[in-house]
Parts: C-alpha cells; structure tokens; sequence
C-alpha cells in the first residue's frame, strides 16, 4: 500500500529532478559553483531558515499531544542549532560578520516562499504545519545523498562541508521522522484535505525551484 508521503513524492518528481540538474546543485556537487553565487544563495538561506523554523513553532502552538509538542520543539531547536551552525560555519569562512547577515534583505522570491509556509501553517493544524516543512527538508536530503555519492564531492575544500550537512545520518535521520510523522498526521483524514495538503507540499517544491533559480541568477 502506497503511503501518503509515498504518494506526495511521486505527485513532486518532476519538479524534483529540475533540482538534482539545476547548475546550482551540479556547481556544488563538481565543486565548480562560484563563491559570489554561494555567498548570495547562503546569505538568502540564512534569513529563510529564520522563518521556517517560526513554521515549526506553528506545529508546537498548534498541538495538544505532549509527544507532538517535543517532536515540533526538537525540530526548531534543530534548524536554529543545527542546521544553522553550518550556514554561521560558512559565514566565518567568507569573513561575513553577525552584522552583515542582518542587514541582508530579503529576496522577493523568498519573502513570497516564507510568507506562503507561515500563512499555511497559521490558517491550518499540525498536518498543513508537515506539509509545508517537508518539500525544504526531504528535497535537500535527497540532494545531500546524491551529491554525496559523487566521486570526491565530499573531500572538496569548500563544498565538501555543505554536502556533509545534509548528507549526514543525522539530518537523514531527523528527515525520516518528520517523513513518518506526515504519514501518522493523516492516517484519518478525508480525502478533500490530503488533496489539499498535496497542493501544499507542491506549491512549496516550486518554491524550492525557484529558490535554486534565484540564488543562480542572484535575483533580489
């Protein structure tokens, strides 16, 4: 039997398979990305991450499980000090101080993906919340694996260290669960509101596409 999440993959590979061929994603896997596109793209991801961990919190306001409310806690915990450690890591590297990063404003294009995950996230429950998280986390797991299995992407100088983020068996492992809990969040709902939760979780992969588009052409 075909799970939900299952099904919500297949509805999205199309959309999908632009990103594991976007030249973005090819530069940082070939190691051949240039440092001024990679500055714009992680300066952009960095203030888009702010945002989607407030998503997470929506998940933790809007549940009354216990269980639920940790696994939503541990989540915005996860992208403020996990996932963000890399982008502060990389900032370090490029001589981009705490200062400059606020001062960035925000692309058009990620404006419009952040307000679309947060105005889901605020209108629906817990379900809509997965939703609305899940195109961002799965997609960049997927392109962590692939770009990882390329010979020598994981020893790059540069690259090497972004790639392991998203590739390491513990954004994989934390990628699974908020896969199952998708799954569990939808076991008794009807079926006009996992179409619409498809919707959701496809409009936020265009979004991801459109997020690689502007960060290769350094669109404001």
């Amino acid at each position: 039997m075909t799970t939900f999440t299952q099904r919500l993959r297949q509805s999205a590979d199309d959309i999908w398979q632009q990103y594991f061929t976007h030249p973005f994603v090819t530069g940082i896997g070939d190691g051949s990305l240039s440092l001024e596109r990679f500055r714009f793209f992680l300066l952009q991801d960095y203030l888009y991450l702010y945002d989607y961990a407030k998503v997470f919190a929506l998940g933790l306001l809007k549940s009354d499980a216990p269980e639920e409310m940790r696994f939503f806690s541990q989540n915005v915990d996860a992208v403020l000090n996990g996932e963000m450690n890399t982008h502060r890591a990389y900032m370090k590297r490029l001589g981009i101080s705490d200062e400059q990063a606020a001062s960035v404003q925000m692309s058009l294009t990620n404006r419009a993906y952040t307000r679309y995950m947060l105005s889901v996230g605020y209108a629906g429950g817990t379900p809509e919340v997965l939703s609305a998280i899940l195109a961002c986390s799965w997609s960049y797991a997927e392109i962590g694996q692939r770009l990882a299995a390329i010979p020598g992407a994981l020893s790059h100088p540069f690259y090497g260290e972004w790639i392991e983020g998203y590739a390491s068996e513990g954004y994989q492992t934390t990628n699974r669960a908020l896969i199952d809990r998708m799954d569990a969040a939808v076991a008794s709902l009807p079926s006009p509101r996992l179409d619409r939760l498809e919707e959701v979780f496809l409009d936020c992969s265009r979004f991801e596409g459109q997020f690689w588009d502007m960060s290769w052409e350094m669109a404001r």
